[in-house]
């Protein structure tokens, strides 16, 4: 039986480990938190899993929380005005629809189900020392721990990397309370509203600890008004703050947010990130070779709402790596070529993720307008978060949109 080492205990590495203990494979989980230390710290992310990587989990048995967890069936828009006006708004109908459950709760869980299922789980923080110590008792290592020490194993990618510091001061809070949206009472949708030169405030349906919820995420531009997070506030501070920032840009949302309130006691977080794409064979000082995945060795911002997608993703592709491979080695060249796979798929990401950064182009302006009087454009921009790499055809080159929305508006 192939051993297995996975370090990390988040959306790809438990995933990968638990899809291959269904493969019989000896597989070892560590983890710097017991599952009953995650699900009593402060949220990790956000996240909404659209439905391609649903089904990823639900091949496997890992959709836990699926009956209990709101469906989210569509994806809306709006735009403020420089008055903090609403000049523009639609929302548009999912294929099939998104979830999000907060990390707190899906991590422990498959924590648990992990050992229920047979594997090994150690709770340990790994240092570089301690992974070169172990490497050689395993077939396979496969570091899933996107921040910490083992990051630094992986070699930043300056051609697939065009940024050194966070493009966005990221803002979350988890609340009960809000109201429905008024445009659409009778469904659950991610609503995306833009504020030009200001940033983003995403609100999303989600699950958590004490039931369901909503996700409100805010992405500063740095150095503006939302950039405002660096004296780390206390809960409650934080969430005042959070508040003021969304009734002064964005007061249609702050209307449903009367009776809103913390979800608990650490559901906030702020912080930033620089997006970077890694080389994904990292070497310890053995020399023993390690493969990255997820977002240790594609991170990209999440204002496209990608990354825990891109780590389901992620995982389906390295599972599948693996039982080809059947009883030859993980070498390098297996490694970079497991990697090289996944990047297929996920270079889509990256191309959309960076562009949506950057002020929007005046193709991808008549897109979102046109959006709001085309249900399809609508419906194909909402669909593409479940297959990025659908944008390629349509919404990143200005000659290909201009030619689908002729095609949509005659």
């Amino acid at each position: 039986m192939r051993k297995v080492l996975v370090v990390g205990a988040g959306q790809s590495g438990l995933q990968l480990a638990l899809a291959l203990r269904e493969h019989d494979y000896d597989v070892t989980v560590m983890s710097a938190r017991t599952p009953d230390e995650i699900r009593k710290g402060r949220i990790m992310s956000t996240q909404c899993m659209f439905h391609d990587s649903l089904e990823h989990e639900r091949k496997y048995g890992l959709n836990l929380w699926e009956e209990q967890t709101v469906k989210v069936e569509g994806l809306g828009v709006s735009i403020a005005g420089p008055d903090s006006s609403r000049v523009l708004d639609w929302v548009a109908r999912l294929d099939d629809y998104a979830q999000s459950v907060d990390q707190r709760v899906k991590m422990a869980g498959w924590l648990e189900l992990f050992e229920q299922r047979g594997g090994k789980l150690v709770i340990h923080g790994v240092t570089t020392a301690d992974l070169d110590k172990l490497a050689g008792m395993y077939d396979l290592v496969v570091v899933a721990a996107g921040k910490g020490e083992l990051v630094q194993l992986f070699d930043r990618d300056p051609s697939r990397s065009p940024y050194t510091k966070p493009q966005r001061a990221l803002s979350v809070a988890y609340v009960h309370g809000m109201t429905p949206r008024p445009e659409h009472p009778d469904f659950s949708a991610v609503r995306f509203n833009i504020v030009p030169g200001v940033g983003e405030l995403f609100i999303i349906p989600g699950y958590t600890l004490s039931g369901n919820c909503e996700i409100l995420f805010f992405e500063g531009i740095p150095g503006g008004p939302l950039d405002c997070w660096d004296d780390r506030p206390g809960p409650q501070e934080h969430f005042e703050r959070f508040l003021g920032l969304v009734q002064k840009y964005l007061p249609w949302e702050y209307e449903r947010c009367a009776n809103a309130e913390l979800t608990d006691h650490r559901a906030t977080l702020a912080g930033g990130y620089t997006p970077v794409v890694r080389r994904p064979v990292g070497e310890l000082p053995s020399g023993n070779p390690v493969l990255g995945m997820a977002d240790v060795v594609v991170a990209n911002d999440p204002i496209t709402g990608q990354g825990s997608n891109n780590a389901a993703k992620c995982a389906a592709v390295y599972l599948d790596r693996i039982l080809e491979r059947g009883d030859q080695p993980y070498d390098r060249e297996w490694m970079q070529g497991t990697f090289d796979r996944y990047w297929d798929y996920a270079q889509h990401v990256t191309q959309w993720t960076n562009a949506m950064l950057q002020p929007p182009p005046p193709h991808v302006l008549e897109i979102i307008g046109a959006a709001g009087q085309i249900p399809a454009v609508a419906r194909r921009f909402a669909n593409g978060f479940t297959d990025p790499s659908d944008f390629q055809h349509w919404f990143l080159d200005p000659e290909k949109a201009a030619a689908y929305l002729a095609s949509v508006s005659g």
